[in-house]
């Protein structure tokens, strides 16, 4: 087995060893469930990798956002360079699920683009995970949802060695039964050409080619080649190759499994037809079409509501997904568990009512319901060996918890930020001002608002004041909002305006003043776990500070300051006794490993007409090199900036 192995050139420090030592000794005695109740900036995710190396199993490491999920990956990538991490949120870019409005009688079609990008990050996931056992994963809530039976991924599988007896044929044959697709142009992963002699493959899950060489039918050679040089990095004697996609199926399994769904439609048409023809009919030919491809092709579209025949599963049962990909003695980390917990236990319910409305109008079968994510109850069965993280732990996690470990203390010794109170007259050109010297300083800003509207409009009034200004909410996609907190952290611009996405995770050591407007407004997104979240943005910063906009004390702003208080006299007290001096975390800025974006959707009107004119350009030369798929892509970004400028 293959140690986990920490490299940092730093040493657990503050709050973190004690945090460390409790957690891993709570592990060996099997608690199932412990809370690191760690403030912000005081290295929860250095603890996580402390604990990690400690325990030394394959860790599932969840997050409740995209964003969020990348930043951990990134920071664990650093800490692990020897081991393997890896990145599985959802592969689409954009997503309109299947669904049907009885009220309008509107049917709606299944709508997705998928990143190509994510989708190989995906199947690298899960292959690191059958094939080592130093193994980190960081994901978001798409872990719970079905990805197919990891023994089918597994049997699919093709082992190839030197001096082994295989036609050329067959080779090819079991490519393409492992969704791999042939393509003698143009190479990418999933994707393999035949030139003679020679088979060049490139694994869903890797960058660099496998090149098979034959003679006659026997292969000679195993070689991995660099990517796009084609230059000779490796030699292997022996080699696996794991499917290109994770919902593959030997021919047989597809042949029973159609019989299987050929059966119940047999058993479920008579019911259907008794109240409503119509819904009978519609229902019959889909899954003809359907049947009929997937017997041709091994793949329909929404083959993924067929799932339950082609993973084994009885009706009700639970599907398969990342999970089942772990070993059971597995470590789980939910980070931000108080808003990770309740989102878990949420994905369920509303994927079931709008399947249901399928199956009961004639678009599915019943075993559509099968294809879901995980009930809540089905995910606490994994649920043995796990670390909640959080500033602001939930009563549920709290309740559970065999230990809850507090890390007060940050290694840099910074405290929490001070909070100063505002009256909500004259806020923006209190504001303005506090904003001018935050970046005459070389420091960052964020604003947080409870409406996106007021988030919109902010950005183009700091604009038009001559102030760099971005916005964040949650229509601008995850791989753009990674993107845009880097490019804050770079200095293209100073002032980040958001609403909730604010809250947890945003690692920002620039930021030195954090503004929360509107801060007197209770609910969810003003309460004292959400104020305790925001305020934390500002705890990585020795000269940083928060300013709450209210007219009133509520409650939340009273437990939040009493709370605040109560953080700062112990790191207070923690540094007098130490003799330490709080400093600014220092933290490079990460090279992309995601595409660059334009990010127009958070720009202010004052550089769309720019951005205009160059996409226009764009959308001529697509014209005219008889790209017409982008070029209609390009007039319709035109158009919403046009839009947005009205």
């Amino acid at each position: 087995m293959s140690d986990f192995k920490l490299v940092s050139p730093f040493k657990p420090a503050g709050d973190q060893p004690q945090a460390i030592k409790k957690l891993a000794e709570g592990l060996k005695k099997d608690f199932p469930i412990q809370t690191l109740l760690g403030v912000t900036g005081s290295g929860k995710t250095f603890t996580m990798a402390g604990v990690i190396e400690k325990y030394n199993r394959p860790t599932l490491v969840l997050a409740h956002n995209k964003t969020l999920a990348f930043q951990l990956y990134t920071e664990l990538k650093e800490f692990f360079p020897e081991n393997k991490v890896e990145f599985f949120i959802s592969f689409y870019d954009y997503y309109q699920p299947e669904s049907y409005l009885p009220s309008s009688d509107t049917y709606i079609e299944k709508d997705a683009k998928i990143n190509p990008k994510i989708e190989q990050m995906r199947v690298k996931a899960t292959t690191s995970l059958l094939t080592r056992s130093d193994t980190i994963v960081v994901a978001s809530v798409s872990a719970i949802y079905s990805i197919g039976n990891p023994d089918s991924y597994s049997n699919m599988a093709t082992e190839i060695n030197n001096n082994m007896q295989i036609s050329r044929r067959d080779l090819i044959i079991k490519l393409l039964n492992m969704q791999y697709e042939r393509n003698d142009t143009e190479l990418v992963p999933g994707r393999f050409r035949v030139k003679g002699s020679v088979i060049d493959i490139v694994p869903s899950y890797q960058d660099n080619y496998i090149r098979i060489i034959m003679r006659g039918d026997r292969i000679v050679g195993i070689h991995e080649l660099s990517n796009p040089d084609m230059l000779k990095v490796a030699e292997f004697d022996d080699l696996t190759l794991f499917p290109a996609k994770h919902f593959v199926m030997e021919h047989d399994v597809i042949e029973n499994g159609v019989e299987e769904i050929k059966a119940d439609l047999e058993e479920w048409f008579p019911r259907l037809e008794e109240k409503n023809k119509l819904f009978a009919y519609r229902l019959k030919q889909r899954v003809k079409y359907d049947t009929e491809m997937i017997s041709e092709m091994g793949y329909c579209n929404g083959i993924e509501n067929y799932s339950r025949y082609f993973d084994g599963r009885k009706e009700g049962e639970r599907p398969y997904c990342l999970i089942d990909f772990f070993p059971k003695d597995f470590l789980m980390i939910i980070d931000e568990s108080h808003q990770s917990i309740p989102q878990l236990n949420a994905m369920y319910k509303g994927d079931r009512s709008r399947k249901e409305t399928l199956v009961e109008y004639g678009f599915r079968l019943p075993s559509a319901l099968d294809n879901r994510p995980l009930k809540f109850d089905e995910f606490k069965e994994f649920m043995h060996h796990v670390v909640c993280v959080s500033a602001t732990p939930a009563d549920y996690e709290l309740e559970r918890s065999s230990q809850v470990v507090e890390q007060i203390v940050r290694p840099t010794g910074l405290i929490d930020p001070v909070i100063e109170m505002h009256k909500s007259e004259g806020q923006m050109d209190h504001l303005l001002s506090e904003i001018q010297t935050a970046v005459g300083r070389g420091q960052r800003v964020l604003v947080t608002t409870i409406t996106k509207r007021l988030a919109e409009d902010l950005t183009e009034y700091f604009a038009n004041k001559g102030v760099k200004t971005r916005y964040l909410h949650s229509e601008i996609d995850s791989l753009e909002r990674i993107e845009i907190i880097r490019q804050l952290r770079l200095g293209k611009f100073d002032v980040l305006v958001g609403i909730n996405l604010l809250r947890e995770g945003l690692d920002i050591p620039e930021v030195g003043l954090v503004a929360i407007l509107d801060a007197d407004k209770e609910g969810f997104l003003r309460n004292d776990k959400s104020l305790i979240q925001i305020i934390g943005r500002a705890a990585r910063n020795v000269d940083a500070k928060v300013i709450l906009y209210a007219d009133r004390i509520t409650d939340a702003i009273t437990k939040t300051i009493k709370e605040t208080n109560r953080r700062r006299e112990i790191q207070i007290a923690y540094n007098k006794k130490y003799n330490i001096t709080p400093k600014t975390i220092i933290k490079t800025v990460s090279d992309k490993e995601v595409t660059k974006l334009r990010d127009e959707k958070s720009l202010p009107s004052t550089e769309i007409p720019n951005l205009i004119v160059q996409l226009e350009a764009d959308m001529k030369l697509a014209s005219e090199e008889l790209d017409f798929e982008k070029a209609i892509k390009l007039r319709d970004r035109i158009k919403f900036l046009q839009q947005k400028l009205k």
